[in-house]
């Protein structure tokens, strides 16, 4: 399936979620509040989980680079000491 087909499906479909919605909210028998309050507690559960991840490995990213610093200081050290 060509990318063009699909981005077309997933508008149309959107576009037919778009319209149940309107004609529900239209007739009164969706009320928004209670799935509102769902959808954005659920995206602050998400927006915590991946933070919490990025925190891990920024904390594993500096970790490495102070190992490597290390590494590096210790050959340079050792390149000095052969030379002299």
């Amino acid at each position: 399936m060509n990318n063009g087909l699909k981005f077309g499906l997933w508008f149309l479909g959107g576009l037919i979620v778009g319209a149940v919605g309107t004609a529900a909210a239209s007739r009164g028998k969706l009320d928004f509040k209670p799935l509102a309050t769902d959808l954005i507690s659920r995206g602050i559960d998400v927006k915590d989980a991946l933070l919490t991840k990025v925190e891990a490995l920024k904390e594993d990213v500096e970790d490495l680079t102070a190992e490597a610093r290390m590494a590096s200081e210790k050959r340079k050290s050792t390149k000095d000491a052969t030379e002299a």
